[in-house]
């Protein structure tokens, strides 16, 4: 969803395999072109990327796009690239076993630890929740694609189940950029080839 955001929020013409999930066990083909298995999978020219918060930074610097990101001089830069990196190594990481525990391995009796991993991503929304409370966007008073990146966790959350416990701010941000047409159309996208939410 990072990527086909990027792509539609930068217009730039793109092309979706559909493939069941996980790929890696249900179309093994995949693995000759993706040895994790993964998804996304981002092909562009001699270029393969499969880091869905990657995947925006490299549209905004080989396509030129910079007025969805920062360039280095610019005050907020830093800012700009934690919160990108924020959003998986600190955000999706706990989600992920979270969603492991409770929905895909729930059988397992594991689901304390989902819990317990649901709670530390909320948690791991303070430095949001504080930055949120007097700004529209994350960085530079626009929308960037630090706002992708951190807007997919929280909507992943929000599939999740997770969302109610969003503090208002928070929740606020992630309807205002739900409605982006950008946003809507990579839904869409998604919804056609069953690659919403996870």
């Amino acid at each position: 969803m990072r990527a086909l955001w990027a792509l539609e929020e930068m217009g730039i013409e793109y092309e979706v395999v559909s493939m069941p999930f996980p790929p890696r066990f249900l179309q093994k083909d995949f693995l000759e072109v993706n040895d994790l298995g993964t998804i996304p999978y981002m092909i562009d020219g001699e270029t393969h990327m499969t880091e869905s918060s990657g995947i925006p930074l490299y549209l905004v610097e080989r396509y030129g796009k910079q007025e969805f990101g920062l360039k280095p001089d610019h005050p907020e830069y830093g800012d700009y690239l934690n919160w990108l990196f924020h959003s998986d190594a600190t955000l999706t990481f706990p989600q992920t076993i979270f969603l492991r525990y409770s929905r895909f391995e729930s059988d397992r009796g594991l689901g304390e630890a989902g819990e317990d991993y649901r709670k530390w991503y909320l948690k791991r929304l303070t430095r949001l929740n504080r930055h949120l409370l007097d700004r529209e966007f994350l960085v530079d008073k626009r929308f960037t694609i630090a706002d992708i990146d951190i807007a997919y966790a929280l909507y992943l959350g929000e599939y999740l189940g997770i969302g109610s416990d969003y503090e208002p701010q928070v929740d606020d941000y992630l309807q205002r950029m739900k409605a982006r047409p950008g946003f809507q159309r990579a839904a869409m996208v998604g919804e056609e080839h069953n690659t919403v939410g996870v």
